[in-house]
């Protein structure tokens, strides 16, 4: 393993598209979703602890959430847990590990990951990213790898990418579009030459930093001020005076749609964001009738095409309904259409006008 390859784990997020099960106190990516034994910050931790040493692997997470990592990472070194005082988006959580990067390691690559992805192939996936560390060690080159497109989904962000390769498997990034409309999602498909965003970023450290000085002068700025007390003592004090001063952009906007110098690699390990209880549908054991159900004490009659959570030990029976998320939990009943699942996000949003946050 490579000394100065580091691996940084966004895990600040509240996964409202999952709602009942994520909440604001414990949202998805501290969540076993699939059943299968561990939470997606676990299966993703365990992924890179093979790509880099376990030194070099950091979570960057809101404040809440610290005590969570450690609980569910007890491997990992408490001051490779960085604390978002508030949540700015990914950008200042990219600038954070950069910056700290940069002061401790000025020849570090990095790799900047969700911590709630789900890839059934970890060897798959560490090719690519060998191959990603390789390219941006000897090129001025951001980084992003793409997943061909199994449908036209309208929750990802898809890169339109050049037709020829720079590299074997690599290629220049053309445009980056957010979320697009379905008819808009049906041609990209059909055109050949676009990919759903992964949103897993690889560069040089130094050269994220220049972009940020480049693109993001507001969040460059801030950091820049500060830089020399990141990795010491005063890093906490340095932190909660920079966050208010940062603007909440993604990387996304903020930088890789500006930059001239982005590409992107098209995987082919299977992977989900595990963003919607869609996607946890089709990542889930399913039944002759396609529900996948979990929960030891379901009873399903005359139904299809379900997704169904619900506690252990608690009888649930459904009868006659197709197509359908059904959600249990200990205070809240959700059952909401499956084509309305992107829509799962705006009722949150109203429940807290209504309800305030008791249930969020």
């Amino acid at each position: 393993m490579n000394k100065h390859h580091y691996v940084a784990i966004m895990a600040g997020g509240i996964g409202s598209r999952f709602w009942p099960k994520s909440r604001t106190a414990h949202p998805k990516q501290f969540l076993d979703i699939l059943r299968i034994g561990k939470t997606l910050i676990q299966e993703t931790y365990d992924r890179y602890v093979k790509l880099v040493p376990a030194e070099n692997i950091y979570v960057v997470t809101s404040s809440e959430y610290v005590n969570t990592v450690k609980q569910q990472l007890p491997s990992l070194p408490e001051e490779n847990i960085l604390a978002e005082p508030s949540r700015k988006n990914t950008a200042a959580c990219i600038a954070y590990i950069a910056f700290k990067l940069m002061q401790k390691d000025p020849d570090a690559l990095m790799i900047a990951s969700p911590a709630d992805h789900h890839i059934s192939d970890d060897d798959l996936f560490l090719q690519t990213a060998e191959k990603a560390f390789a390219f941006v060690e000897s090129n001025d080159a951001l980084v992003t790898i793409g997943i061909k497109p199994a449908s036209p989904k309208t929750g990802y962000g898809y890169i339109q990418h050049t037709a020829f390769q720079v590299e074997p498997g690599i290629y220049e990034v053309k445009t980056f579009t957010e979320k697009p409309n379905l008819e808009l999602a049906k041609t990209f498909l059909a055109s050949g030459d676009f990919l759903w965003n992964a949103g897993i970023f690889t560069w040089k450290v130094k050269n994220i930093v220049t972009a940020f000085e480049k693109y993001l002068p507001a969040i460059y700025e801030v950091f820049s001020a500060e830089k020399e007390k990141l990795n010491t003592a005063e890093e906490t004090n340095a932190i909660e005076k920079i966050y208010p001063q940062c603007p909440s952009i993604s990387i996304d906007f903020g930088i890789m749609e500006k930059a001239d110098n982005v590409y992107v690699i098209p995987a082919s390990f299977p992977w989900s964001d595990l963003g919607t209880w869609n996607s946890a549908w089709e990542n889930t054991e399913k039944d002759y009738f396609q529900n996948a159900v979990s929960g030891t004490d379901v009873v399903v009659v005359d139904a299809q095409n379900c997704i169904v959570h619900a506690p252990d030990n608690k009888l649930v029976l459904l009868q006659g309904i197709e197509d359908y998320i059904v959600v249990d939990t200990k205070d809240v009943l959700l059952i909401c259409k499956r084509e309305k699942e992107q829509e799962i996000k705006e009722y949150v949003v109203e429940l807290k006008k209504s309800k305030g946050e008791k249930f969020l």
